[in-house]
């Protein structure tokens, strides 16, 4: 319905912006992650949304980016996660923080979010698992333009961060070291004697 908003940044309050348009100031929910990077009152901002409509209320959730809006839309697309417990988790977790914990199976990245619990961090994780693969990480997570054609095979990459993992190396932090990886047409020992470096 409203694919963004773009305006004068009126006002930063506790959980919402406001932003005005043609002198109508819209509230939208957003992230604290995504607010901290704000510029200053006054600047123009243009706010990726979500409308979500209930029976009692009409409520906009912000993102800068399509990108963290369609994760946004992943998120309470599982079941006993509403726009409110969305917002919660990207305010603990950035997109590619959640991307991470979701690949590797982090239950406790995401169960230490305020309202999220064990049960409900699992379910995320098998619903949203299959909508992800690690390319998909490594593309958000270092920009297109940088992955080296090679990565586009992505089991070398599981079969790295897995070595990783039987290492004893946390599956999140596994993830992350192995993406920080640029060689050309790495083997899977290239990519784990590099990432072992980042690690250390």
């Amino acid at each position: 319905m409203i694919s963004y908003i773009r305006g004068e940044l009126a006002a930063l309050e506790k959980e919402k912006v406001i932003v005005d348009v043609g002198g109508v100031g819209y509230g939208i929910y957003m992230p604290g992650q995504a607010m901290a990077l704000l510029p200053p009152t006054g600047s123009e901002v243009k706010i990726h949304t979500y409308l979500n409509v209930r029976e009692d209320a009409m409520q906009l959730f912000g993102f800068l980016t399509r990108d963290d809006l369609e994760i946004f839309k992943l998120l309470i697309g599982v079941s006993g996660i509403g726009p409110k417990g969305g917002l919660s988790i990207l305010s603990k977790l950035s997109p590619d923080d959640l991307r991470y914990a979701v690949l590797a199976g982090d239950v406790k990245a995401i169960s230490a979010v305020p309202g999220i619990g064990k049960k409900t961090a699992e379910k995320l994780i098998i619903e949203l698992k299959d909508k992800l693969d690690i390319a998909d990480v490594l593309d958000h997570a270092i920009g297109n333009d940088s992955v080296p054609a090679a990565f586009s095979d992505s089991s070398i990459q599981s079969e790295a961060v897995q070595a990783l993992v039987a290492l004893g190396y946390g599956s999140t932090e596994s993830l992350r070291a192995v993406k920080q990886v640029t060689l050309e047409n790495p083997t899977v020992e290239d990519l784990l004697k590099e990432a072992l470096k980042k690690l250390f």
